[in-house]
């Protein structure tokens, strides 16, 4: 029977080198997002994930995408970013952006939960910005910390499923995102004045240690921090 990732948001960025990485390893992949992955092999589903509702009409579909299954590996990487503060935000932005960062992946566990033997693992993409804050993204900022405790809460509610759990927090990595959000002057800042690493990370990076997570069950409720080091504020 063959180890399956499913994965959100594999389109593009970390989440397509994660895919890159599992196939590497032959893993099978079913990838959930609005954009397909350009990879071989994929299974593409189609699904916006800003939409609950959508979740449940295709859980018979995931499901079936999963049926052969020995190991799954449950990758909530899919985030939506958008630039606000404490006194701009509007309702739908908030709620588009806690939509695609913790209520499809609550949502998500459920349906694949049921079907994960022993040995299985979820694994949460969270950031830097999990456990700190910067400005003029509240949205953002709450979503990635609000990640942390979905994955604390899922480690407890899985107490003796077998089953273990992880956030993985990159620190600034090459991705559209990452150009999209941030213009290169913030950037060259960053790196200088904030990075000992003083390089951005490559996606791939990011995908071993998500894989690395997913093959170490001791692994257990942590919060991995992959970002090249941080200086103390």
């Amino acid at each position: 029977m063959p180890n399956y990732l499913v994965i959100t948001g594999g389109s593009r960025g970390i989440g397509e080198s994660t895919i890159a990485c599992y196939l590497k390893q032959g893993w099978k992949v079913v990838n959930i997002s609005r954009h397909p992955c350009s990879l071989a092999q994929v299974v593409n589903i189609h699904l916006d994930l800003s939409n609950p509702l959508l979740i449940e009409q295709q859980a018979e579909s995931l499901i079936a995408a999963v049926s052969d299954a020995n190991l799954i590996c449950l990758v909530h990487n899919a985030g939506y970013y958008n630039r606000d503060t404490i006194e701009s935000v509007l309702q739908d932005d908030l709620e588009r952006t806690l939509n695609v960062s913790i209520v499809a992946p609550a949502m998500l566990n459920k349906i694949f939960i049921p079907q994960m033997q022993a040995g299985s693992s979820i694994i949460y993409i969270g950031s830097t910005l999990s456990e700190k804050a910067v400005p003029n993204a509240v949205s953002y900022v709450v979503s990635r910390h609000a990640i942390v405790g979905l994955m604390r809460a899922t480690c407890q509610d899985l107490n003796g499923k077998y089953i273990h759990t992880a956030c993985v927090c990159p620190g600034l990595t090459d991705t559209q995102m990452l150009r999209e959000t941030m213009d290169q002057k913030t950037i060259d800042y960053f790196l200088g004045q904030k990075v000992i690493g003083k390089r951005l990370i490559d996606p791939a990076e990011i995908a071993d240690v998500i894989y690395f997570c997913a093959k170490s069950p001791a692994i257990n409720g942590a919060i991995i921090h992959a970002n090249l080091g941080q200086v103390a504020d």
